[in-house]
């Protein structure tokens, strides 16, 4: 379903929108707390640069959230979900412990009890995550199909606010009043997106089956639960028509930006640029631009569609690969990085704003959490992978047929989806309940 330009520019003024903008806020403002602010407070304490680099490690839990994803699902929380609905009920939760873990964590002396730190940061990433993974399927289940562009802009928008504050604000606050007051701000900001778990609603969902088995048969209960809340998402999933080329798109989507985005940093240096000029236009006046793309982003998919969406984000997310062998060929320009940081953050911030609304069509809202997880993360884990031979392949070759072959690499991906395109091309335009989800045996 297609909208004027009108309606696709309105949509962020949906109250649905707006309450994924300040849960992205809630998002992203744990991440930096846990590794990257959390480093500079490592530093401070004299801890060994190896020491800093295995705190590393906490953030584990983001990756692997895909692995208690189907609690979210299917587990009632005793007392919260009665009054709160299963959704509401566990982010108040994931929200309280990840405030709790935050205050915890900044109580915590790394000079005197290194492992005491260590602990609390893997606590509050585990929570952290946990609140992901119930915005992800909040997000997905409480807009419309034509609003998911716009939720995934939101959500983009909300994050990176939220990173800001615990990045910067966080130091400041550091630096003029003590650590624990940093992480105290931080714990209250969180504090306040729980006024709005209590005050948004509760989405609809499909009735989950009950489980009808004796309560002494603990095993064969134990089994039916596992099968409903593990084995169904994955069975709803692979039951779909061309589920193995879905996948294969989704892996090869941002293969193009992949490679481009894990070899930008030694390629500006190497070509002339300082620290500075990078710190100040990509990834200050880049973030930015990412923001608008991501907005941009959700506008597109809101007038056009997600599929037609996905193709001319990535057509411009391609091309603004060239955009980097102009700027190898022109060398240290500030005036030429400010138009090459303008391309490729602003067509970036576009395909993940379409790509991400892409992925929330795929889920099964009986089975939003536990399916969203797990293509976010084997999304997660194609780019990382596939980016890991950038490298390699910078050794070999010049910057400027670097950034040719890296424009290439799109090429499959988009090929592959002007084919499901003309193959099947009303398969995700509806978010879908399958009679798997009505399956109780």
């Amino acid at each position: 379903m297609s909208h004027s330009w009108r309606d696709a520019l309105t949509v962020y003024r949906d109250r649905r929108v707006l309450i994924i903008l300040m849960l992205g806020f809630a998002s992203g403002l744990p991440l930096l707390l846990v590794y990257g602010t959390l480093s500079t407070r490592l530093a401070e304490s004299n801890a060994s640069l190896t020491t800093i680099g295995l705190f590393s490690w906490a953030t584990t839990a983001y990756a692997i959230k895909w692995m208690w994803s189907p609690l979210t699902d299917r587990l009632p929380l005793p007392g919260l979900t009665r009054w709160l609905g299963q959704r509401r009920g566990w982010l108040l939760a994931s929200q309280a412990v990840t405030a709790l873990t935050m205050i915890g964590l900044g109580a915590s002396n790394p000079e005197t009890a290194l492992w005491q730190t260590a602990l609390w940061a893997v606590a509050l990433a585990f929570a952290s995550a946990t609140q992901d993974i119930v915005i992800d399927a909040y997000r997905v289940e409480s807009l419309e199909h034509w609003q998911l562009g716009a939720g995934a802009g939101a959500v983009v928008l909300g994050y990176r606010i939220g990173m800001i504050a615990a990045g910067g604000g966080a130091l400041i606050l550091a630096d003029q009043f003590g650590w624990f007051t940093a992480y105290a701000v931080m714990a209250a900001l969180i504090a306040l997106t729980m006024i709005i778990t209590l005050l948004m609603p509760e989405p609809e969902r499909p009735a989950m089956p009950e489980i009808h088995t004796p309560a002494r048969d603990g095993a064969t209960r134990l089994g039916h639960w596992f099968r409903s809340a593990v084995i169904l998402p994955m069975q709803d999933f692979t039951q779909r028509q061309h589920w193995v080329m879905i996948l294969l798109f989704i892996a090869l989507y941002k293969y193009g930006d992949a490679l481009l985005g894990v070899m930008a940093n030694p390629f500006y240096l190497s070509i002339g640029f300082t620290k500075t000029d990078i710190g100040l236009v990509s990834k200050s006046y880049g973030v930015v631009m990412t923001i608008v793309g991501g907005l941009l982003g959700g506008v597109v998919v809101a007038r056009l569609g997600i599929m037609r969406s996905l193709l001319l984000c990535g057509v411009l997310q391609a091309a603004s690969n060239l955009v980097f062998a102009i700027q190898a060929m022109v060398g240290p320009s500030l005036p030429m990085l400010m138009v090459t940081i303008s391309v490729e953050n602003l067509t970036g911030g576009m395909g993940t704003a379409a790509f991400v609304a892409y992925l929330s069509s795929l889920c099964n809202i009986a089975y939003t959490a536990t399916q969203y997880a797990l293509v976010s993360s084997f999304m997660s884990f194609a780019r990382t992978y596939f980016a890991s031979i950038g490298g390699w392949l910078a050794d070999q070759v010049d910057w400027i047929s670097y950034f040719l072959i890296s424009t290439s690499a799109a090429v499959p991906g988009l090929l592959l989806l002007l084919w499901m395109m003309k193959t099947f091309p009303r398969q995700t335009e509806d978010v879908r309940v399958s009679a798997l989800a009505e399956d109780g045996d």
